[in-house]
């Protein structure tokens, strides 16, 4: 019963999901009610994750499930992502007529099962977390059934991602055939032998896990489904979904395979290399904004796994706090596209931008600050996530991977500053509507006062990470159970 309170946060919102629908289904019109207190759930389940002691790494449901740091830390941002998707898509969702109580019980599912992901420490428990999250994510792809194109995005990425769980399925089963155990601790103390049947698995695993964060190769879903998508949804799919995935990127990497990692390194590399210059390039020609952001997320995901290939705590932690800092980037980017609204109608590409900022001249500045710090340009915290990465990658000798990035950020820039120039000097086009809801506006100004402002303190969340330190876990567990001969 002791450790019962360390899962009280999982607990907690699982009952909610439960209660939500209930009164979903037995109260009419209770669409509103079922959405105001799934926000205050999540904000409940944050306190939870708050009040567990941390001084020590907890292991639970036989050594299946931790808490940790990194858990902690990574539930916290996954939950914050939740609670603003669902606060700023109200007046979006009603507009679309779509406002039902199956929208935020869906969400929360899905974070229940990244919450689990988070925590995992088992392939079994991994897995589960996994197929709860994506299910969710199927329904909340095609949750506008009248339009052709969410139905199609839905469907794509159900097919696709049935496909990538197959090959993750199949390299859990290599895995756990060739080490004896789906414990990520167990397999670690199997890596002395049977190396090749075990690099098999680690390629066909990260595949499945390259798919969920769209790196390249396996990027192919994203752009078309987050274009199809309800904005609110892609707004959800761009954020929180990444931060579990890179979350078992870290625990399947550092713990079991701490020592393979001649391995599965160069995999990493090019996976980090080949997003990274696809995203910057392919973005160019784009018109519609959520597919250009979809290719930026690609571009995005290779700096963040540019910092994991490092093999160093300084790289995890780099690859931590890019995260952090993209979620808010995102975040502020996706209120601006909700904003752009006329007659109850939502635009979406770069043309419905043209000479923004003489009728929208605060709008307008905020994505002028958005899109500088998504460029890298400095002072604006994109600057310092990029700066941490290849702080770190420099520091392993890495230099060709950090040429490569500094080139893409180069050319990525392209594409951001050809955006801001439509804003400010294209002819300009009938305003939109300014009569949006308090928390919309609420969230652009938070996120981007903390991409104008991160410079005061850029040391704070650096300060936070750094208590998360993986790599000496897991080298300490493993030398713990080295016998003499080895």
């Amino acid at each position: 019963m002791d450790n019962l309170n360390f899962i009280l946060p999982e607990v907690f919102i699982s009952l909610s999901i439960m209660f939500l629908l209930l009164l979903g289904v037995y109260k009419k019109n209770s669409s509103n009610i079922v959405h105001n207190l799934a926000v205050g759930s999540l904000l409940i389940t944050g306190i939870l994750i708050f009040n567990n002691p941390l001084d020590k790494n907890v292991s639970l449901f036989n050594n299946g499930y931790i808490i940790d740091n990194l858990s902690s830390f990574m539930k916290i941002l996954t939950i914050l992502g939740g609670a603003f998707v669902l606060s700023i898509s109200t007046r979006y969702l009603k507009i679309c007529k779509i406002f039902l109580i199956e929208y935020p019980v869906l969400v929360l599912s899905s974070i229940l099962g990244m919450m689990v992901m988070i925590s995992s420490n088992d392939l079994m428990v991994f897995y589960i977390g996994l197929e709860l999250q994506s299910l969710a994510l199927y329904v909340l792809a095609s949750f506008n059934r009248d339009q052709l194109k969410s139905s199609e995005s839905g469907l794509k990425y159900f097919v696709l991602s049935a496909l990538s769980s197959g090959l993750l399925l199949y390299g859990c089963s290599l895995v756990y055939g060739f080490s004896g155990s789906t414990n990520f601790n167990v397999i670690g103390d199997a890596m002395n032998s049977s190396h090749y049947g075990l690099t098999f698995g680690i390629v066909f695993i990260l595949v499945g896990l390259a798919f969920k964060i769209s790196a390249v190769p396996f990027h192919m879903w994203a752009p078309d489904v987050y274009e199809g998508s309800p904005t609110a949804v892609t707004l959800f799919f761009a954020i929180v979904p990444k931060v579990a995935a890179l979350t078992v990127f870290i625990r399947f990497l550092y713990v079991p395979f701490v020592n393979m990692i001649d391995q599965w390194q160069p995999i990493l590399i090019f996976l980090s290399i080949a997003s990274m210059i696809f995203g910057a390039i392919a973005a160019i020609g784009q018109n519609n904004l959520k597919r250009l952001i979809a290719y930026s997320s690609i571009g995005h995901m290779g700096y963040a796994l540019a910092g994991l290939s490092t093999g160093s705590n300084e790289g995890i932690q780099s690859s931590i706090v890019y995260m952090s800092i993209y979620l808010v980037m995102n975040l502020a980017f996706f209120s601006c596209l909700l904003m752009l609204k006329r007659n109850d109608v939502y635009y979406e590409t770069i043309d419905d931008l043209s000479g923004l900022s003489k009728k929208h001249p605060i709008l307008s500045l905020s994505l002028l600050a958005i899109l500088f710090s998504l460029a890298g340009i400095p002072p604006l915290a994109g600057f310092f996530a990029k700066f941490y990465i290849f702080k770190a990658v420099i520091e392993q000798s890495m230099y060709f991977l950090a040429i490569v990035g500094l080139l893409s950020t180069v050319i990525a820039a392209f594409y951001y500053l050809k955006i801001i120039k439509v804003i400010y000097f294209d002819k300009e086009k009938e305003g939109y509507d300014t009569d949006h809801n308090i928390w919309l506006k609420g969230s652009l100004t938070f996120s981007t006062l903390l991409i104008l402002l991160y410079f005061i303190f850029p040391s704070k969340l650096v300060e936070i990470v750094s208590r998360i330190n993986i790599i000496s876990v897991s080298y300490t567990h493993l030398r713990a159970h080295e016998t003499p001969e080895h």
